[in-house]
């Protein structure tokens, strides 16, 4: 699979999540299904962040459009979850300045206060905590593929135990496990599909219209799934 085959894949999931968000009944096994497989998402787009850091030609391009589009999807995610937060490309973005600072010329514990007041912010965005710890994961093990696998075990465990310990007060203690283990199965297929399926390549026929297709499809199936979503209420 290349690049461009598993970010599809990626926004596939990522609607699926939404969709269960948005439409379906906390509990029912439909929804558990389509929540869990949205999992799959958040740590491919980190991966993927970290690879596209490294390649891109122009660094500050690739922030502003993170930041651009974090901008424009603020409205529609919010009305989407009916929540004021920072949406995943916020966060993207923060996790954008943290591989910037990490290759900035400044003293090693001046750089983790930075990183560490980023991951702070992050507190206020989808993916808190989580998405700068995969992204930092990623950056220390590029290139090598058992570091990389080991990273993405380490990021599968912690979302699960982040998700056991915030299922514990309303589950069981056996509940709050399944729930945990079954969260952690997306995390665990995108470093299966990324390291024995990903051939390092984009696709032959991407151009800049997949390109940004990646970013206009954020905040545009959010408006329309709200909308959708208002029509359905009527």
């Amino acid at each position: 699979m290349n690049r461009d085959q598993i970010k599809f894949l990626a926004i596939i999931t990522m609607t699926c999540n939404h969709i269960a968000n948005i439409f379906l009944t906390p509990g029912t096994l439909l929804f558990e299904v389509m929540i869990d497989i949205g999992y799959f998402t958040a740590i491919t787009m980190c991966y993927f962040l970290v690879e596209g850091y490294d390649y891109t030609h122009d660094k500050k391009k690739y922030g502003e459009r993170l930041l651009l589009f974090g901008v424009i999807s603020f409205i529609p995610f919010c009305l989407a979850f009916g929540m004021i937060q920072m949406n995943m490309l916020c966060t993207l973005f923060l996790c954008f300045l943290i591989l910037k600072v990490m290759e900035m010329s400044i003293g090693k514990w001046e750089k983790w206060i930075v990183i560490l007041i980023i991951i702070f912010v992050s507190l206020y965005s989808d993916w808190a905590l989580l998405a700068p710890v995969f992204t930092i994961l990623f950056a220390k093990s590029k290139e090598n593929r058992i570091k990389t696998a080991i990273s993405f075990g380490i990021g599968a465990c912690l979302f699960a135990g982040f998700n056991y310990l915030s299922n514990l007060e309303s589950m069981s203690t056996g509940g709050a496990l399944i729930h945990a283990l079954c969260s952690g199965i997306g995390p665990v297929a995108a470093g299966i599909i990324i390291l024995f399926c990903y051939n390092g390549k984009k696709s032959d026929h991407a151009g800049k219209a997949s390109k940004w297709f990646f970013y206009i499809y954020y905040p545009a199936h959010l408006l329309f799934l709200w909308a959708l979503h208002q029509l359905c209420m009527l």
